[in-house]
């Protein structure tokens, strides 16, 4: 549930919405208070105009505060992050007061029209979904560079590079990444959130072209499949090389049984 705020702020300055990836999850038991503003995910207030949303798939997005205070909210939230990443991904989107209908400007600031919990909880939701990606494309990224030497030397030499151990690990990175973000994440769907707001599926949309979520994932998926495939070739080739060397030892102890036979033999007649 999200607690509602009606009406306009007086006073809205522009605020700055960071979501940052922290790790592979968030353990939010215990991090539950009275005044939670959302309890999936996780809302609360921070200081008298801020605000922090933890996302229990590892992202942590920080709404109109300040360099220190969004140190201190990480800092408190560090201790419950499930493998935490060395290098942490970040998404920032930048929000002032619509003075008509919401939208995301040309260059690409956002505009609400006021501060409530439920129109800051969308915008978290876009921005932690466009984290959780870019994550996820430079993993694919890191995957696909490691399958361009094997398919140039394939090309070149027409000889594999690298064993089976390799290609299986290869494997479950491919398949980590499409669990994460057609499981986990589930980026694809709308936050729960509007279920009881329908009037924020406009925001929520328009949030979504701007990040493009849809398209990346499309594409993310395309890659995640073309790695699959790749993989598989790979496998197939290990495979068919093991079984040639296996069918050529057989050759090979065949003729060594006939030779020994007819030696046999031709010491038998001597």
């Amino acid at each position: 549930m999200v607690e509602a705020e009606s009406g306009k702020d007086a006073d809205f300055p522009p605020l700055t919405a960071r979501a940052v990836l922290l790790g592979e999850r968030i353990d939010t038991v215990g991090l539950e208070r009275r005044d939670a503003l959302s309890t999936v995910p996780l809302a609360f207030r921070v200081g008298e105009q801020g605000m922090a949303v933890v996302f229990r798939y590892g992202v942590v997005v920080l709404i109109g505060l300040e360099t220190l205070a969004e140190d201190e909210v990480l800092r408190g939230i560090a201790p419950r992050v499930i493998a935490p990443f060395d290098k942490r991904e970040e998404e920032l989107a930048m929000l002032a007061r619509a003075e008509g209908e919401e939208r995301v400007d040309p260059e690409g600031l956002v505009r609400i029209s006021d501060r409530s919990p439920p129109r800051l909880m969308v915008v978290a939701h876009a921005v932690a979904a466009s984290a959780v990606l870019a994550h996820h494309e430079r993993q694919v990224e890191e995957v696909l560079d490691t399958i361009e030497p094997w398919a140039s030397d394939l090309a070149r030499t027409g000889r594999r590079h690298g064993g089976r151990r390799a290609i299986i690990r290869l494997i479950g990175q491919a398949l980590l990444v499409e669990h994460r973000v057609s499981g986990r994440v589930a980026v694809g769907d709308k936050p729960d959130l509007l279920w009881d707001r329908p009037d924020l599926e406009r925001l929520y949309a328009r949030l979504e072209n701007e990040f493009e979520l849809d398209e990346r994932v499309e594409v993310l998926n395309h890659k995640l499949g073309v790695i699959g495939q790749t993989a598989r070739l790979m496998t197939d080739l290990i495979d068919t090389e093991r079984s040639l060397r296996l069918e050529a030892a057989i050759v090979v102890l065949i003729v060594f049984e006939i030779v020994l036979t007819l030696y046999q033999m031709a010491g038998g007649q001597h």
